[in-house]
């Protein structure tokens, strides 16, 4: 069974069960986005009381918490029963470009330049990190949800907000890895 799971599957089989679950949310009349879950935690919290914006039935998004803990519980199987510990497979092209920037090949799942707890513990790091945190925090707010979110959910209700948020995600990814990753690294 460990193998069936852990080896490399079509890549229509992820296709397809994303399109069956989004028929599923749509029939249901609901949305999918991870960031969402962010302001039904603090709902629940009672930040509502506080805050029109944390003012609504949180109740009703009770499965999309669950989805979160399972998405959390499910990560940390499949890195501690279903993984071998090796490095994650990027292409050599892939590998040339970071070691110009100065970062290896990585050895886990991300590079310790970067995520380590070495580079945590650095001005620099702490700022990247930080910075980037804060960054992806108030675009997922000001755009209205995350990549997964609009990528996902807001395409498939043909959504012309999520088309555009879309399109500046991968602008936005463009120039972070082109432009801005060069100058900080």
């Amino acid at each position: 069974m460990r193998e069936l799971i852990t080896q490399t599957w079509a890549w229509w089989f992820s296709g397809a069960m994303i399109a069956s679950i989004m028929f599923f949310l749509l029939y249901f009349g609901q949305s999918f986005g991870f960031s969402s879950n962010l302001r039904t935690i603090c709902a629940a919290a009672g930040l509502g009381k506080t805050n029109k914006f944390f003012d609504f039935n949180w109740k009703a998004q009770t499965w999309n918490i669950v989805f979160l803990i399972g998405s959390i519980i499910g990560g940390f199987i499949a890195a501690q029963f279903l993984s071998d510990g090796g490095p994650v497979n990027i292409s050599n092209a892939t590998i040339q470009d970071l070691s110009k920037m100065g970062i290896a090949a990585p050895e886990s799942l991300q590079p310790k330049e970067l995520f380590g707890w070495d580079a945590v513990f650095t001005v620099k790091g702490f700022l990247i990190l930080a910075l980037g945190g804060l960054m992806v925090g108030f675009g997922s707010r000001y755009a209205g949800g995350c990549t997964s979110g609009h990528a996902i959910s807001g395409l498939s209700n043909l959504q012309l907000p999520s088309l555009i948020a879309v399109i500046g995600f991968f602008i936005g990814g463009l120039v972070m890895t082109y432009l801005i990753m060069p100058l900080i690294l």
